[in-house]
């Protein structure tokens, strides 16, 4: 309480609202860090708080889901095709596009699905397999609501509560998707995973660890996500995920076999897939005595 009575007087002192929470936030950061590291606060709670804190400082554009990753509906689709392919997903809310997936024309929710199909089969019109024939997708389906990849998470999380919705499709400066995320993945930024009964992939680190010591991480794990589970501080400033960091740093795609030693690590590119990379190797290199 002394602490945070000294930290607010010299707030109040600050002309600058923005310095005086950028100054809160790096007393505060320290506390947390301390604390964690004197041993009165457990790794989870260090980055609970941690992850409540940076939300005001990164972007959307670190956490989304890539659109290689994204599961879309096509509105041309037989309706027979549609609901079986909704049935099967484990996402409640899927992007329906038509031509091609850049053109987005709505979000279904398995919910208003549903309701139309029921509506269909119990309409006197046609039955059964006839009515659902007719499903207008379209009809049942929101409009998009789209945002900008360089939306901060706190203000994006204020934007998710306000418009009642959880499900944003995130673009670049050009409008072309780049993403999309939930209101969920800001909070297990924060929480860390959730996971429901319906959650049909199991979500752990990636990150295996080998007899020699050495580590095998999936390219696409963010940087982030990394240096929480593993206490490094490999840099995120260039690069949201592992296989970014490594693009950057080689100044080319690597190829599989190739060996880098940057940031205190040896990393070998273990697999590539096309131009992707989707597993590598790290191992800490001790630093050389003078």
């Amino acid at each position: 309480m002394s602490w945070i009575t000294q930290s607010l007087a010299r707030l109040s002192r600050s002309a600058h609202p923005d310095e005086a929470r950028d100054t809160l936030r790096t007393d505060l950061a320290g506390a947390i860090t301390t604390g964690h590291s004197a041993g009165a606060m457990e790794k989870e709670d260090r980055d609970r708080l941690m992850g409540a804190l940076d939300l005001s400082s990164r972007t959307v554009d670190e956490i989304m889901r890539h659109r290689a990753l994204i599961e879309m509906v096509d509105a041309d689709m037989p309706p027979a095709e549609i609901i079986a392919q909704v049935i099967a997903s484990p996402h409640t809310r899927l992007p329906v596009f038509r031509g091609n997936e850049e053109n987005i024309l709505g979000v279904i929710h398995t919910k208003d699905l549903f309701r139309e199909v029921d509506r269909l089969m119990r309409s006197e019109q046609a039955s059964g397999i006839a009515a659902v024939a007719s499903l207008d997708l379209l009809k049942v389906a929101k409009k998009p609501y789209f945002i900008p990849d360089t939306t901060a998470l706190d203000e994006q999380m204020r934007a998710f509560l306000k418009r009642r919705t959880h499900f944003a499709l995130v673009v670049d400066e050009y409008g072309a998707l780049q993403g999309l995320i939930t209101l969920e993945d800001i909070l297990e930024e924060i929480v860390g995973d959730i996971t429901d009964e319906f959650d049909v992939i199991h979500r752990d680190t990636g990150i295996k660890q080998e007899e020699d010591g050495a580590y095998l991480v999936p390219g696409q794990m963010t940087i982030r996500d990394l240096n929480r589970a593993m206490e490094w501080a490999l840099p995120d400033n260039e690069a949201n995920t592992l296989a970014g960091l490594v693009i950057h740093e080689a100044q080319m795609i690597p190829s599989e076999g190739q060996t880098f030693m940057f940031h205190g690590f040896r990393i070998d590119v273990m697999t590539r897939r096309e131009n992707r990379i989707t597993k590598l190797r790290l191992r800490q290199v001790a630093a050389k005595s003078r």
